[in-house]
């Protein structure tokens, strides 16, 4: 995932984007299509602190919640998996914290609901981490068309 995600605000911005650049090539009129541009990157940059501040202070509460009521299986190699990509597997577990497929399956098993919502795919199964999938969907404004939360059509 990039850090500075500058497409989405020249995407929400297309019109005033085309409109200057094309003035540059017309009119070479660089000061205007210089200052839209610092303005995206500034946005962006406000949106992404916004996110990694809200990805710290969840990967925070996971750390607090999965030690309370989980203390042998947390880990800070779980907490960061967990948090890797906005979902994990098995395999995933068995690699990143060295531990067996029966027990890294448990640890799922207990993580779910919880932490991780089980999905099956095929003959695969994939733990979403739910609330961090939200808030990256937050984040970058995806809207759903059809009222189903993203999480929810995921499932």
């Amino acid at each position: 995932m990039p850090v500075l995600y500058l497409s989405r605000f020249i995407i929400k911005n297309k019109g005033e984007y085309y409109r200057l650049l094309q003035a540059v090539r017309d009119e070479n009129q660089w000061e205007a299509w210089i200052l839209f541009m610092l303005r995206g990157l500034e946005e962006t940059a406000l949106d992404t602190v916004i996110l990694i501040t809200g990805i710290k202070r969840l990967m925070a509460e996971y750390k607090l919640e999965i030690r309370s009521q989980f203390p042998k299986i947390y880990s800070q190699d779980l907490l960061n998996n967990l948090f890797n990509h906005p979902y994990t597997k098995i395999d995933f577990l068995c690699t990143d914290l060295n531990i067996s497929r029966p027990t890294a399956a448990a640890y799922l098993s207990k993580l779910e609901n919880r932490f991780v919502k089980k999905i099956k795919l095929g003959r695969d199964n994939f733990y979403l981490n739910t609330r961090l999938f939200s808030l990256l969907i937050d984040a970058f404004h995806l809207d759903s068309d059809n009222g189903v939360s993203p999480v929810e059509s995921v499932g």
